[in-house]
């Protein structure tokens, strides 16, 4: 049962009408380590799906690896508890890992470098935007059936390139940088969009697998604006069916129909 994304549940509901005893499935919390080379580096936890693509997007973002071919060997266990990796060259495991933000967050080595990309701003339109969002909310598959976890996504603005979900929202954008790599998807238009909060580290990982325009259903944090603004990412976030905010390159969106200032909580 460990390697199911969910797990049978049983609990007790109660209204201001009485309570019943009620049979559903729970999100999958999981520990799986990670092995590169022999070694234990660390583990994840996360739900025991696409683990693969999570290995493989862990040890890109931490510029372990630059492409998937840079891996010999990849074997998920049976029991996913464990996923084997075996490089083509010896490489140094961490000496110190940090856990990047938030409760339960992500864990990182040394920063991997990270190429700015400053240029033209991106154009879109309110209706670009809401749309993809709307196909967010819409293939989050797993959350329809048990809730309790995020889901990132990755488009060129027309075709969904790649999905995840996971209960960790790191893992969601490593498995993302996974699937880009073992699906050898054409570099171009990427725009991400996640149901998770964008902290510093998130925007980092967005910026390792192309991203241009970071998208949360969520909050950016101080952190991740300003290193958008020095790396020529449009941020937007609080992004829902009907309404979102920009945060960095606010002349990106096509005709607005009208511009104010105004003080949240004034009139």
């Amino acid at each position: 049962m460990k390697n199911l994304p969910y797990q049978p549940i049983q609990f007790l509901k109660v209204t201001s009408q009485g309570s019943e005893l009620v049979e559903s499935r729970i999100i999958t919390e999981a520990n799986v380590s990670l092995t590169v080379n022999g070694e234990v580096w660390l583990s994840f936890r996360c739900t025991p799906i696409d683990l693969k693509a999570l290995a493989v997007g862990f040890l890109y973002n931490e510029g372990i690896i630059q492409k998937y071919d840079d891996i010999a060997i990849i074997r998920p266990c049976e029991n996913s508890e464990n996923i084997d990796v075996w490089l083509h060259r010896p490489v140094e495991k961490p000496v110190h890992w940090w856990r990047t933000s938030g409760c339960d967050g992500g864990m990182t080595g040394e920063a991997a470098p990270i190429k700015a990309v400053i240029g033209p701003s991106e154009v879109m339109t309110t209706q670009l935007i809401l749309g993809i969002m709307d196909h967010l909310f819409e293939f989050q598959n797993l959350y329809h059936e048990v809730g309790g976890v995020h889901c990132s996504m990755i488009t060129d603005g027309e075709e969904i390139l790649a999905i995840a979900e996971d209960i960790g929202r790191h893992n969601t954008l490593d498995k993302i940088s996974g699937l880009i790599l073992l699906k050898s998807l054409p570099l171009g238009r990427r725009i991400l969009l996640t149901t998770g909060r964008i902290s510093s580290d998130m925007l980092q990982k967005a910026v390792r697998m192309g991203a241009s325009i970071v998208i949360s259903r969520t909050s950016p944090s101080s952190l991740s604006i300003d290193m958008a603004k020095g790396l020529g990412v449009t941020l937007i976030g609080y992004a829902r069916r009907d309404q979102f905010n920009v945060y960095t390159n606010l002349d990106s969106l096509s005709q607005p129909d009208r511009l104010t200032t105004r003080l949240i909580g004034s009139p």
